[in-house]
C-alpha cells in the first residue's frame, strides 16, 4: 500500500540530541518467543566489537528492561517481546553523534503466534541495518524514514513467507517499539498494543502515565476513510466484520482492503521527571485503564516491605515484581487474552 509518510507528523516535539564521549557500552539481547526466553551475549570469539564511549557525566539516562507474561484463557501464547537494553554495537555504521541504541517492543499475534514471532526476531535487525549512516543520520527525518522502512521490509518478508504456505498463513501481529537514540525515544506502533512513559509533574506533584502511541482501529475515522478507499469496509468496528485493527504486520488476506503496515512515530526527549516506560498488548488493557495501572506499579515500587532477591538489586526486584504482579492482576479481573507486560525503568547513570 502507497501510504505517504506524511500522515505521521503530528506527535513529533523538539528535543536535544546529548553528544557523549566516554564509558564502555555492552551488548545484550533477550527476545520472548511465545513465553520462550532466549539469550544472545556477544563476546569477542564471536566477532570483533566496536566499543562506543560514553562519558560517565554526559547525561545518559540507564534503561533497564522488565518483562513478564500470562497465557491467561487462551489455547497458547500469541504474544511476543524483544528487549534489548544495551544494543549499540549491534550496529557497526553508527554515524559518530550517536553513541547510545537500546530497543524494546512488544508484538500481539493474532490467527496464529507466527507474525509476532516473525516480527519479534526480525524487526531489530532490519532497523540495525537500515539506521542511517551519515553524519547527520540521527536526524529526526532520517530516524523516522528509517522506521517505515523497517516496518515495511518486516511485513513484506512476512507476507512472501506466508503465501508460500499450503494453505495460506493468516497471522498477524500489532506492534509497539520504543528506540532510544542517545536520550530520545522514538516510538512507532501499529495496532492496539501501547506505549506509555511515566512522569512526574513539577507542579502537580504527581506521577503520570503519558502515552506514547496511538491506536489504530477500523472505527477511528482517518483509518476508516483509508479503508473505505481501498475497497474495503467496516462491519461491527472490524475490517471485513473480522479483523479488530486497521493496522499490522500480517493479515495478507486484509492489506488490499486497506490495512496498513505503516507506523504512527513519535518522539520524546528524556527528562530527570522519568521514572519508566510501559509497554503492553491489549490484553492488559483490559483489566486496566492509565491510572490504574499506575497506581498498581507505583504500590510495589514504593514497598518497603519488600527485600531484594538474591542477584538483584532492590530496584530491580521491584520492577520484576511489579511487572509480574500486574500481569497476573490483569487475569484476575477477568482479561481472557494473553497478556504481555514490558517495564524499562529511567535512572542517572
Amino acid at each position: 500500500m502507497d501510504t505517504s509518510s506524511q500522515e505521521h507528523e503530528e506527535g513529533w516535539t523538539a528535543a536535544a540530541v546529548n553528544l557523549p564521549t566516554e564509558e564502555a557500552i555492552f551488548d545484550n539481547k533477550t527476545i520472548k518467543d511465545g513465553g520462550k526466553r532466549k539469550m544472545e551475549e556477544r563476546t569477542t570469539k564471536d566477532e570483533p566489537q566496536l566499543k562506543r564511549r560514553v562519558s560517565l557525566d554526559s547525561g545518559f539516562y540507564r534503561l533497564q528492561s522488565f518483562s513478564a507474561e500470562r497465557k491467561g484463557e487462551r489455547e497458547d501464547m500469541q504474544d511476543a517481546c524483544t528487549l534489548l537494553d544495551d544494543c549499540t554495537d549491534s550496529i557497526t555504521t553508527l554515524p559518530p553523534t550517536v553513541s547510545r541504541i537500546a530497543y524494546f517492543a512488544v508484538f500481539d499475534g493474532h490467527s496464529g503466534a507466527r507474525a509476532s514471532r516473525h516480527a519479534a526476531q526480525a524487526l531489530h535487525g532490519n532497523l540495525f541495518s537500515k539506521f542511517p549512516k551519515t553524519e547527520t543520520g540521527h536526524s529526526d527525518k532520517e530516524i523516522k524514514r528509517c522506521l517505515i522502512d523497517t516496518f515495511k521490509l518486516t511485513d513484506e518478508a512476512f507476507l512472501k513467507q506466508a503465501s508460500a504456505q499450503k494453505p495460506v498463513w493468516k497471522d498477524g501481529s500489532t506492534a509497539v517499539c520504543v528506540v532510544a537514540v542517545n536520550n530520545v525515544l522514538y516510538i512507532a506502533n501499529l495496532g492496539d498494543s501501547k506505549a506509555m512513559l511515566c512522569r512526574f509533574n513539577e507542579q502537580t506533584q504527581k506521577l503520570s502515565l503519558i502515552p506514547l502511541s496511538k491506536e489504530h482501529n477500523p472505527t477511528m475515522y482517518e483509518e476508516r476513510m483509508r479503508i473505505q478507499k481501498a475497497g474495503g469496509t467496516v462491519q461491527d468496528g472490524r475490517v471485513q466484520g473480522i479483523l479488530e485493527v486497521s493496522r499490522s504486520i500480517g493479515d495478507g488476506r486484509f492489506k488490499h482492503c486497506g490495512v496498513s503496515c505503516v507506523p504512527d512515530i513519535k518522539k520524546c526527549q528524556l527528562t530527570d521527571s522519568d521514572r519508566y516506560l510501559l509497554l503492553a498488548c491489549d490484553g492488559l488493557w483490559k483489566g486496566f485503564n492509565a491510572e490504574t495501572a499506575l497506581q498498581f506499579i507505583q504500590k510495589i515500587l514504593q514497598d518497603k516491605t519488600i527485600k531484594s532477591l538474591p542477584g538483584k538489586t532492590l530496584d530491580e526486584t521491584r520492577f520484576d515484581l511489579a511487572c509480574n504482579k500486574l500481569a497476573s492482576e490483569a487475569i484476575r479481573r477477568g482479561s481472557s487474552d494473553n497478556v504481555t507486560v514490558v517495564l524499562v525503568s529511567i535512572s542517572k547513570t
